[in-house]
């Protein structure tokens, strides 16, 4: 399998009334990318710049940071050309990877603006480098940027960052410097399309965490009720679990627990609900081992849920 490596740069409405006409939020318009096999040796590059169909003046911030001018643009092939021949150019046997989890999301909004033939129907597996940078040098959670990864690493910086070949190309090469194969197991999952039923749902035990990837669901209500995902089995041995403290929100939109397993001790749940495209909720849960400070923090988060509850009442009644 090789490693598509690939990074996009996007134009966006130089004004608020462009804006607010197009439904295209981010029109791309360069594509850079790098193709390693599995020893990540290079097996081939490509890079395009897109002529422009739905904004036709560069947003200021946008020109300034990628050193682009429309003009440069007017000459050029159209995105459905441009992104048509990418894909063919990538393969059959790969896993896209990107510096951060962005680029992913806006290449296929940009396919279905132009009612391309999906890359995928499911959720989409990948790469994300920023990430696996933190887990091999870092602390895991921290979120560098590529310019000081690259600088961390030694690359050296023969041309200007923000621009997609030369992003792509310092992507790959960070990627390459990832020695541990074990950084590797690390996945990442674009939910741009959300799995479509439960057979494609998302669960996946890593190293040190469990995620899983729920279908969408009409509101969060039925989410919530659904057994799945609020299940607090132990992850690591299957065993039912005693919840110490049950799920609560602190804004609608997380969800916490804390679920004592007699073998592995407290786990720490927690549930994001999200928007689909099509305005369904779906959710990420995520379940690892907590320690005494996770468990005080998850704690404190109840009390002050349940704090912030009392005043508003108090508030009702004065």
């Amino acid at each position: 399998m090789n490693y598509i490596v690939f990074d996009l740069e996007w134009n966006q409405a130089a004004d608020l009334k462009t804006r607010r006409e197009n439904r295209l939020l981010f029109e791309i318009i360069e594509i850079g990318a790098i193709k390693l096999n599995e020893k990540k040796e290079l097996l081939g590059d490509f890079h395009e710049l897109i002529k422009p169909q739905v904004f036709h003046a560069m947003n200021q911030v946008t020109g300034e940071l990628i050193h682009l001018k429309i003009e440069q643009l007017e000459n050029c092939r159209s995105f459905a050309e441009v992104a048509a021949d990418f894909l063919a150019w990538c393969g059959s046997d790969y896993i896209f990877c990107t510096w951060g989890n962005l680029d992913l999301t806006e290449l296929q909004k940009n396919m279905d603006y132009y009612n391309m033939t999906p890359v995928s129907e499911k959720t989409i597996r990948f790469y994300d480098v920023q990430k696996l940078f933190s887990i091999a040098f870092e602390d895991r959670t921290v979120r560098r940027t590529l310019q000081y990864a690259v600088e961390y690493l030694g690359i050296e910086t023969d041309e200007a960052f923000h621009r997609a070949y030369t992003d792509a190309y310092y992507t790959a090469e960070v990627v390459k410097r990832i020695t541990d194969h074990r950084v590797f197991e690390n996945y990442s999952f674009d939910t741009y399309r959300v799995p479509r039923n439960k057979s494609e749902e998302i669960k996946i035990q890593f190293a040190d965490y469990y995620k899983y990837i729920s279908r969408k669901f009409p509101d969060k209500l039925a989410a919530m009720a659904d057994r799945d995902v609020i299940s607090t089995k132990c992850y690591l041995c299957g065993a039912r679990t005693r919840r110490k403290i049950p799920w609560f929100t602190t804004n609608g939109k997380h969800y916490y627990t804390i679920a004592v397993c007699m073998k592995h001790g407290p786990i720490k749940g927690k549930i994001r609900l999200r928007r689909s495209e099509d305005n369904m909720v779906y959710v990420i849960k995520t379940m690892k081992q907590a320690g005494a400070e996770v468990e005080a923090d998850v704690i404190n988060k109840k009390e002050q849920v349940r704090n912030s509850r009392k005043e508003r009442r108090r508030g009702k009644h004065s």
